[in-house]
């Protein structure tokens, strides 16, 4: 992608490979984008991560996306979603640095969306966005809801998250989160991202 800032920062087991897009806006906010599983071919430039990035930007709000431990050059082996949360919250540190006085946005896909939740229980965060969160397969009875508006999105021919246990999930969280479901889209959302730049677009200037 072009105009992206490519970045190394300090993790605590080694250097994290980073990614910047910053539009330059004047908004309060800055967001932070967690992608899919490290084991299963997850990266930082995964499509639906690169897309929740092209969306921030957008509506003018900077983004960092970054590899977890282990993918690309980034230090450390996969931690089970314990040692990418740390990973996450260090970006978190570092994107307050680079843009003092901005709150947090957290956003991720699959893997991402389930770190992305975790660390939204351990710091303040302004706006939360989970696309296809992956119940069942990690832990999800720790984790309580966001203290901020927040974004469920879930394709209904989802073939690795049960979409019917995703949406269950989002309509039994209080608070409750905006829900939207794509009809036809699979985990991976093959042909339907602008469906998802298009809703978090609007979520993030809807509840902000």
């Amino acid at each position: 992608m072009s105009g992206v800032e490519r970045l190394t920062t300090s993790g605590s087991v080694g250097p994290i490979e980073t990614a910047v897009e910053d539009p330059g806006g004047q908004l309060e906010y800055f967001a932070v984008i967690c992608h899919p599983h490290p084991l299963f071919g997850g990266t930082m430039e995964n499509k639906v991560v690169t897309t929740l990035g092209r969306a921030m930007f957008a509506v003018g709000i900077p983004s960092v996306r970054f590899n977890f431990r282990g993918v690309g050059t980034s230090a450390g082996v996969f931690d089970h979603g314990v040692g990418e949360t740390d990973d996450a919250d260090r970006i978190a540190d570092w994107g307050i640095r680079r843009w003092p006085q901005r709150r947090l946005i957290l956003a991720g896909f699959s893997f991402g969306a389930y770190v992305a939740l975790k660390l939204a229980d351990r710091r303040p965060t302004a706006h939360l966005t989970v696309v296809a969160p992956p119940l069942g397969r990690f832990d999800f009875s720790g984790l309580v809801a966001p203290d901020c508006p927040w974004l469920v999105v879930q394709g209904d021919a989802d073939e690795v998250v049960d979409p019917n246990t995703v949406i269950s999930w989002a309509e039994s969280q209080g608070p409750q989160p905006r829900l939207r479901v794509i009809r036809g889209a699979s985990h991976f959302f093959h042909g339907r991202l602008r469906e998802i730049h298009d809703t978090v677009q609007e979520a993030i200037r809807s509840d902000l």
